[in-house]
Parts: structure tokens; C-alpha cells; sequence
């Protein structure tokens, strides 16, 4: 069954990341995205090494963010493609069928698509404003999650595997399950607090 909560990493520099990715995993975190959008090619390959040596110590799931050969090259769990990344399709190729892979969406029509596509769960976000993305997709709030739903169920599509992303706390996670939503990403709360992880596992129903 996959896990309902997942940690995105945090941290301008390698040491930072690294610290926070140790940190969680001792709070408990169990589904890893590391995810350093600003770092050099050979510091990022650094980090999802030890990552990947990390969660496999910790029996955790480890996705890389976006870079689907690194994520090869490590043998990570899979990889997580952005609405402008490589496609599900080409991904697959590369890294065969028994690996995770997850695709971010921003409409109704971003999810009917990664359905089509075959992936295996959808970040759909964001939820409100989050200073961790440079380029930031129109912000959805409660009810643009929900008329997504809708939109599914009017169509008779079942909902897949859909965590929420951008900004999420706590206090969302109830609403964000009542409304149809299977998991959520979080950072910030996790990075700030990785106490956090266990009320987060804690409310998911």
C-alpha cells in the first residue's frame, strides 16, 4: 500500500538538505522526494546517493524529483515528473514498469491526462502559496480540489492516488480526506517541525 504521507525535501545547501532528510527519517518519515531544484548537477547526484543509502537503511521509499536518469543511475524507487518534465511514457522507458512514478497537475484536465498516462499517484496543487516553488501554478484552495473531484466523478472516472501539495499543515488534512484526496506532500511544516510526522500519520485516515 503506498504510504499517504510524503516528505519533499528542504535546504539551499547539500549539508542542509542532508540534515533535514536524516531528520525526518528519524521522525519517522517512511516516502522521500528529494527535491534541490538549485543545486549543480554533481551536488544533486551526491545527495540522491546518500538519500537513496538512507531510506534503503530506513526501509523508506526514495523519489527524485524530475531527474529520471539519476534516479536510474541510483536505482531509487522512481521518480516525480513536473507538468513540464519529461512524459510518463518516456520515463517509463527508461526506468521499466516496477518503478514508482508520480506527475504533478493543476486542472482537471492535468489528472485526466496523468490517468491516461498510467502514473502512479498525481501531486495536484497547489493548495495555497508556497515560497518553496519559483514558478507557482494557479492556486486551487479547498474548492478548486473539490470541483477537480467532481469533475472526475461526473465523468465516472475513478479518483486515483491524488496528494495534495503546496503549503499543506496539519489542520488541512481532514478536509483534504473528506474531499476525496488520498494523501499529502508536505515540506515546510516537516522541515520546521519533524515532530509533525507522527500527527500527520496520526490524522490520515
Amino acid at each position: 500500500m503506498m504510504e499517504k504521507l510524503q516528505y519533499i525535501s528542504q535546504g539551499q545547501t547539500r549539508r542542509e538538505q542532508e540534515h533535514n532528510i536524516r531528520t525526518a527519517l528519524d521522525h519517522g518519515i517512511q516516502w522521500l522526494q528529494v527535491r534541490w531544484k538549485n543545486a549543480s548537477e554533481k551536488e544533486l547526484n551526491e545527495l540522491c546517493v546518500v538519500s537513496k543509502k538512507l531510506c534503503s537503511e530506513y526501509q523508506a521509499v526514495c523519489i527524485i524529483n524530475d531527474h529520471v536518469q539519476i534516479s536510474k543511475e541510483i536505482d531509487a524507487d522512481g521518480v516525480h515528473l513536473g507538468l513540464n518534465d519529461l512524459s510518463i511514457e518516456e520515463a517509463r522507458t527508461v526506468l521499466g514498469h516496477h518503478k514508482i512514478i508520480g506527475g504533478t497537475a493543476n486542472t482537471l484536465s492535468d489528472v485526466i491526462q496523468k490517468i491516461e498516462e498510467q502514473c502512479d499517484y498525481i501531486g495536484l496543487g497547489p493548495l495555497r502559496f508556497s515560497a518553496t516553488k519559483e514558478k507557482l501554478s494557479p492556486i486551487l484552495g479547498f474548492k478548486g480540489y473539490q470541483d477537480i473531484v467532481n469533475g472526475l466523478e461526473e465523468k465516472s472516472i475513478t479518483i486515483p492516488k491524488i496528494f495534495a501539495i503546496g503549503a499543506v499543515v496539519l489542520e488541512d488534512v481532514e478536509l483534504l480526506q473528506q474531499i476525496g484526496l488520498y494523501g499529502v506532500a508536505v515540506s515546510g511544516q516537516i522541515t520546521n517541525r519533524p515532530a509533525a510526522i507522527s500527527e500527520f500519520k496520526k490524522a490520515m485516515i
